[in-house]
Formats: C-alpha cells, sequence, structure tokens
C-alpha cells in the first residue's frame, strides 16, 4: 500500500536503514515508553529483516513502515500497524529527535488515518499510550483522536506497573472532522 504526505513518503524498511533505526530507536529518551528497544545494531537489522517478509499489512500481524522525508530521502521514524479481522487497527510511531517538533507525526499520522479509512474502509483506529507520554498523548488529542480508557496499573512494563491510556477514532469522526477541513496537512 502507498503512502505519501507533501513532505513525507513511506515504505519498506531496508538494511542500508539499519543503523539509522538503531541510532533513534536505542535512543533512551525516544525508547522510555516503547515496547521494543533494540540492544544492538545486529538486533535492528533482524527486525528489518523480519519485516522484509510481509509485503502488506495483514490482519493480526504488525507492519511496520519507514517514515521518510520526501526531500532527501532520509529515514526519519517508522510507523506501525495492526489490523484485526473486524475492520479495526492500531497503530504506534516513532520518530528520531532530529524530525521531532517540525509536525511531521501529524502529517504521517494524517496520510496514516486517510489510508485507513478511505483506502481500507476500517472502522476504529485506536492507539496505547502511557500518560506519562505528554507528547504522545497531546499528538493523539490534536490529530482528533479521543481518550476512551485509562486503565490503571495495567501493564507490567520494565520493571514497574504503568497506566495504560486508549485512545480511537472512528471513520465516521474521521469523515467529520476532514470534512469540517479541520484535520492534518495535506496528503495526495
Amino acid at each position: 500500500m502507498d503512502l505519501s504526505t507533501e513532505r513525507l513518503w513511506f515504505d519498506a524498511l531496508r538494511e542500508s536503514d539499519a543503523a539509522a533505526l538503531f541510532a533513534y530507536r536505542a535512543d533512551p529518551e525516544v525508547s522510555r515508553y516503547q515496547g521494543w528497544r533494540p540492544e544492538t545494531l545486529s538486533e535492528a537489522k533482524g527486525f528489518i529483516c523480519n519485516q522484509s517478509g510481509i509485503a502488506e499489512p495483514l490482519p493480526g500481524q504488525w507492519f511496520q513502515w519507514a517514515i521518510r522525508r520526501i526531500d532527501d530521502g532520509s529515514l526519519i521514524g517508522d510507523l506501525g500497524l495492526c489490523l484485526s479481522d473486524d475492520k479495526q487497527a492500531e497503530f504506534g510511531i516513532t520518530l528520531a529527535p532530529s524530525a521531532q517538533g517540525h509536525g511531521f507525526a501529524r502529517e504521517a499520522l494524517g496520510g496514516l488515518f486517510r489510508a485507513l479509512f478511505s483506502r481500507l474502509d476500517v472502522h476504529r483506529l485506536h492507539a496505547s499510550v502511557d500518560p506519562r507520554n505528554a507528547s504522545s498523548m497531546a499528538l493523539l488529542k490534536a490529530v482528533g483522536m479521543r481518550q476512551e480508557a485509562h486503565f490503571h496499573e495495567s501493564l507490567w512494563f520494565r520493571g514497574e506497573w504503568v497506566d495504560d491510556v486508549i485512545f480511537a477514532m472512528l471513520a465516521r469522526e474521521w469523515r467529520e472532522i476532514h470534512t469540517k477541513g479541520a484535520g492534518f496537512a495535506a496528503s495526495r
């Protein structure tokens, strides 16, 4: 599935992305609230190798896109998606520190949401976030998602019980936002 926006395009992670992927995914500030943090460059290469056998998002399987800048082709992050058999999808996004604060995450999610709700006929999209991750909480609210739940100390994560907040958006909610002209940066 091809995805692009005004400044970004999404494609498969490549072996040549391993060093960049490792650099931002292993950064303690970036990975603080994420389930996967590679310990070695070899582990990042293995992740890319495992993803190379997946050509498109399939129900029940996580699919990872590289997020690249159109102007220079550089890898600035990655976007994971897991479709379900019942027209729902979960996503997660990670950006390198140098790409944060420029609107890339909001733009990337705009492209993802447009594709899921328009082309793949997804009914409901959701994301799970640690409420201490203020940046992610703000991003999900900014793209029009609503908080559905706050589970207290529901996950055992890196040696402690942590909260889990669920944000979601329905296709009809996305259409309402999109119709009003609010929403996301232009995508093509």
